[in-house]
Formats: structure tokens, C-alpha cells, sequence
């Protein structure tokens, strides 16, 4: 059974709600730690290339083996690997691990629960929680885990089983607990890009939806003068009745007599150029996540050689990302080894990212070797 769910926190759907109504979002909120999550979240969700970014990141870290020191329990290691339950609706380790980077990524903390039958003792699925579900604090054994309140304020008693939980965090500052997002730090820049954008809309809205001036000047005649009035509601009435047809699909001509003027409005002002802003806040943004910006489908110009070392930066980050599952993964399958009476050690073996990188090492082995052949001859 899991701790969580012993104890159910106030819904914060009227914040979330609030803030999917708002064409402009108030990114004040990252000031107050307790909305910080949200903001992330809700980051993700207005500005798409932020929510691929993160996804891509997630595909990317790639699969990985998990072997026991123990060949007799491997087969044993391996069915509980890729049969875990996860939430209900996930199975296998590779699923958790996801959602876990999923989480770390975008709130800079992340928490799960490795989740025991009280009566078998055996572990019967993962769950992957909510990082501000509880709050962490040092203990004399180690860290203790605290569940909050809805006030944010934590319980008096720590959670109980506190090696069942697992927790990581992204980037902590020196002396604090909790991580930091990757999203840090870009709030700001996200605010400017949808203020942007929303001027856009408004701006196609009066000018993209084209409008007319029908202005009537009457001549100096007198005769015509009276009748200004009614000649106008009438030149109205036509071209209401002329716009009307023309959304039917019937083309209708508008025919009047005297000085008509008919101008689009707008059409004077033509819409801002915003390619350039656009992209400067892109390139900030791309920059914070390390995603090369061909893998967004950004075609910004780039040479070979560039490519290559935005490759190179990108799996510098993922071997990052894979050193903080990698504890993650050998709690949980040291746990599992424990249950079925085996005392054996799991090592974490993660696939090579792809092909090219290999390449790349073979090939800097093979001209190390070269130089030290030549140094050598060269001693002699």
C-alpha cells in the first residue's frame, strides 16, 4: 500500500484553472515555492517546444541492463524488471525510470515508492509521486520524510519506511536539499515569447479579419445635403445586406451614386516583423534545455562540424542524467534481490547512445596508441 494515499492533500484545480484563462500568465508565482511545480508545468504546456525538449531528453537517455552479481537469480532479476507494475498503468523499470526523469527534469525533484505487500513481503509494483507530496529533513539514520498538509506545512511524525522511498534532485545548490529545474531560469524569457505571441493573435484578429471604412461625402448641393441622412443608412443597409451574401457564397456587386470612399482598415499598418524576437528568446530558451536546435525542428544555420559538437554536448548530458537513475535503479533491484533471500549486487549497464559516439572513442583510442608507438620509437 502506498504512504501516499493515506492521506489525500486539498485539489489545486481553481490555481490551474485560473491560470488556463489567463491568455497571459502571471510567472510571479515561481517567488513562492509552493507554486513553483505548477509553474513548470504549466510552462511545459504553453510553450511546446519546452514540453519536446524535455521529452526528447526522456527517449534519448536511452535503455539500460540491470545484472546481478548472482547468475543463479538473474532470470529472477530480469521478469521483475520488465514486469514491475507501475501506477496501474505501466510495466517495467524502464517505464518508472521514465516518468522519474520526467519529473526531475521539470520540477528539479523527484519521488517514488518502491510499494511491499505487509503480508508476503514481496514488492508488488512502483509508484512515482508528486516531489512535494512530502518534505525531506536530515535524521540521525539518514533522511526522514515528512508528509505535508495542505498548507504546505509538513506533519509532526516522518513517514515510516523511509527506505522504501526514492528520491533525487537536480542541481542542488550547496547546503540545500531539494534540486533546482531545469526550467529554471526561463519564466522570465517564456513570458516575453507569449506576450508575443499573443499580440500576434490580437493583431490578426483586427487585421487578419479584414474590415471596412464605408465613408460618404455628400457635394455642396443642397438638395443632397437634405438627404444625407437617409442616403447613408441606405449605403449602410446595402453594403450589410452586399457582406451578408458574400459569407453565403453569393457574389453580389454594391452599387451606389454620389463621392463613396471604401478603405480596409488596417491596411495602412501592416504586422510587425517578429522573427528576429522570436528567435533570440528561442535560442535562450534551447540553450537552457541543451537540445540541439535540429532536433526541435528548428532550422537554424549550422555547419557539420557545429552539429558534431551539439552532439557531443547532448550525450555529455545524458550521461549525467543517467548517473542520478543509476542509484535509483540499483535501490529498487537491491530491494527486490533482498526479498527473494538473495544477498547479490546489482551493477547498471546503460546502452551507448548511439553509434557515431562509439566511432568517435574508437577512433581517439587509435591515434592515442599511435602516439605513444611514435614516442616510444622515438625514445629508443
Amino acid at each position: 500500500m502506498s504512504l501516499f494515499y493515506r492521506k489525500k492533500r486539498a485539489p489545486s484545480s481553481s490555481v490551474l484553472v485560473a491560470a488556463e484563462r489567463q491568455q497571459q500568465r502571471d510567472f510571479s508565482l515561481l517567488q513562492q515555492d509552493e507554486t513553483a511545480q505548477q509553474l513548470y508545468r504549466q510552462l511545459r504546456y504553453a510553450v511546446p517546444i519546452i514540453d519536446a525538449a524535455l521529452s526528447k531528453i526522456v527517449r534519448l537517455t536511452g535503455n539500460y541492463t540491470v545484472i546481478a552479481s548472482d547468475e543463479a537469480v538473474q532470470k529472477q532479476l530480469d521478469a521483475f524488471v520488465q514486469k514491475v507494475p507501475c501506477d496501474g498503468s505501466g510495466q517495467s523499470l524502464q517505464f518508472f525510470t521514465d516518468r522519474f526523469l520526467d519529473s526531475l527534469l521539470t520540477c528539479g525533484n523527484a519521488l517514488g515508492e518502491i510499494l511491499v505487500d505487509s503480508r508476503s513481503r514481496c514488492i508488488t509494483g512502483l509508484h512515482c509521486a508528486e516531489p512535494d507530496l512530502v518534505c525531506l529533513r536530515p535524521g540521525r539514520n539518514g533522511r526522514q520524510f515528512y508528509l505535508r498538509t495542505a498548507d504546505g506545512s509538513p506533519e509532526g511524525h516522518p513517514l515510516p519506511h523511509p527506505e522504501r522511498l526514492l528520491f533525487s534532485a537536480l542541481h542542488p545548490p550547496a547546503g540545500k536539499v531539494y534540486g533546482v529545474s531545469v526550467l529554471h531560469g526561463t519564466p522570465a524569457l517564456c513570458s516575453i515569447l507569449l506576450r508575443i505571441y499573443e499580440c500576434i493573435g490580437q493583431n490578426y484578429d483586427r487585421i487578419g479579419n479584414i474590415r471596412y471604412a464605408v465613408t460618404y461625402h455628400p457635394s455642396n448641393d443642397p438638395t443632397e445635403r437634405a438627404y444625407t441622412a437617409e442616403r447613408a443608412q441606405t449605403i449602410a443597409k446595402e453594403w450589410a445586406a452586399g457582406m451578408r451574401a458574400s459569407a453565403g457564397g453569393e457574389v453580389r456587386d454594391f452599387i451606389c451614386a454620389g463621392d463613396v470612399d471604401i478603405k480596409v482598415i488596417g491596411a495602412e499598418n501592416p504586422l510587425l516583423d517578429t522573427e528576429v524576437p522570436v528567435r533570440q528568446l528561442l535560442e535562450q530558451i534551447v540553450s537552457k534545455l541543451s537540445i540541439p536546435p535540429f532536433l526541435l525542428g528548428l532550422n537554424w544555420s549550422s555547419t557539420e562540424r557545429m552539429s558534431a559538437q551539439q552532439a557531443d554536448i547532448l550525450t555529455s548530458e545524458l550521461e549525467y542524467y543517467r548517473r542520478l537513475l543509476t542509484p535509483v535503479i540499483q535501490q529498487i533491484c537491491t530491494a527486490f534481490l533482498r526479498t527473494i533471500g538473495s544477498v547479490a549486487e546489482v551493477t547498471v549497464e546503460w546502452e551507448t547512445i548511439n553509434l557515431q559516439d562509439e566511432t568517435e572513442q574508437a577512433l581517439a583510442r587509435l591515434h592515442n596508441a599511435q602516439a605513444m608507438q611514435i614516442e616510444q620509437s622515438l625514445e629508443k
